[in-house]
């Protein structure tokens, strides 16, 4: 399994594989499981169809390092927009938005000013923006920009940061963000990072993602748990009960196409769920982590190809 995940997230680096699986109809047929079409009417259809089910959503439009400040301020046009359907559809939904999408590679304080805009739009229309995290050079800076977004009255509470369990800083991390109030996503993590900054084992990794749990579900911050591992769902369904902590004060939240059974069963159990959708012309490196995360999909996907 370590062999293939590394496989996968390689691939996900490959611009020829990448170009062609983008351009090409077997590649948007394959990516359709997990991606929710290229356009945002596609999203929308997507949202709506979640929200009758009980589930919010999270909404991601699919891109990461741009080249130009352009590109930049480009794939912000599309989270602005989002921000005002979203509100004039009055759907139950966020968005998620990766730094190096808003130009964070180029200039951080280009991606700084950029976020700042979004959050203080999803704030005077009722919303909330959540800063995705990337791989970990990425994780300082991003901390740093959430932190002090959250620290501005006009931006404050409408803003919140992914933390992935296998690093080992996290839980300095989740501390300091709880202490700040917040919001945090949880999640295991789908970079391949060295062993001088991750757990590099899986048990490690689930090891650490309950005991976060436990520090997410004990505060006052409404947070996400992100997990498709039934083992993990168990323990924080658990703790929660042992520490009469009741369903709203969080969510599990759950990516599109991915254990479908299990958030239908978690709505019927009272628990709230938040599905991540993605859409977008540029889902190829998304499309591989996900494979990469549970190697299963491979399966599942060739089977329900040719079944077709």
């Amino acid at each position: 399994m370590p062999v293939l995940r590394s496989a996968f997230i390689a691939l996900s680096r490959n611009r020829t594989l990448r170009r062609f699986c983008e351009h090409s109809k077997v590649g948007t047929r394959f990516s359709s499981r997990f991606v929710a079409g290229t356009e945002i009417l596609d999203a929308l259809s997507v949202v709506e169809s979640v929200n009758r089910q009980g589930m919010a959503v999270t909404l991601d439009s699919l891109g990461e390092s741009v080249t130009s400040e352009v590109e930049a301020h480009r794939a912000a046009e599309t989270y602005h927009q989002l921000l005002d359907t979203i509100q004039a559809r009055k759907l139950n939904a966020n968005i998620s938005v990766k730094l190096t999408q808003m130009g964070l590679e180029l200039s951080p304080k280009l991606a700084e000013k950029i976020a700042a805009s979004l959050a203080q739009h999803a704030k005077t229309t009722g919303n909330f923006v959540r800063i995705d995290m990337e791989d970990s050079k990425l994780t300082q800076v991003t901390l740093d920009i959430v932190r002090r977004l959250n620290a501005r009255p006009e931006t404050r509470g409408a803003i919140g940061v992914v933390i992935q369990a296998y690093l080992y800083r996290s839980q300095a991390d989740v501390e300091q963000l709880l202490a700040d109030g917040i919001r945090i996503r949880l999640c295991k993590g789908a970079y391949k990072e060295p062993a001088e900054v991750a757990f590099p084992r899986k048990s490690q990794v689930d090891e650490n993602f309950v005991l976060l749990s436990k520090l997410l579900l004990e505060s006052d911050v409404y947070n996400g748990i992100a997990t498709h591992d039934a083992a993990m769902v168990a323990a924080a369904k658990a703790y929660a009960r042992e520490h009469e902590i009741t369903p709203e004060r969080f969510e599990f939240q759950m990516l599109y196409g991915v254990r479908r059974d299990l958030q239908r069963a978690l709505i019927k159990e009272g628990y709230r769920v938040r599905v991540y959708v993605p859409f977008g012309h540029e889902w190829y490196p998304y499309f591989m982590r996900r494979l990469a995360e549970r190697p299963a999909n491979v399966l599942f996907l060739m089977k329900n190809f040719f079944r077709a």
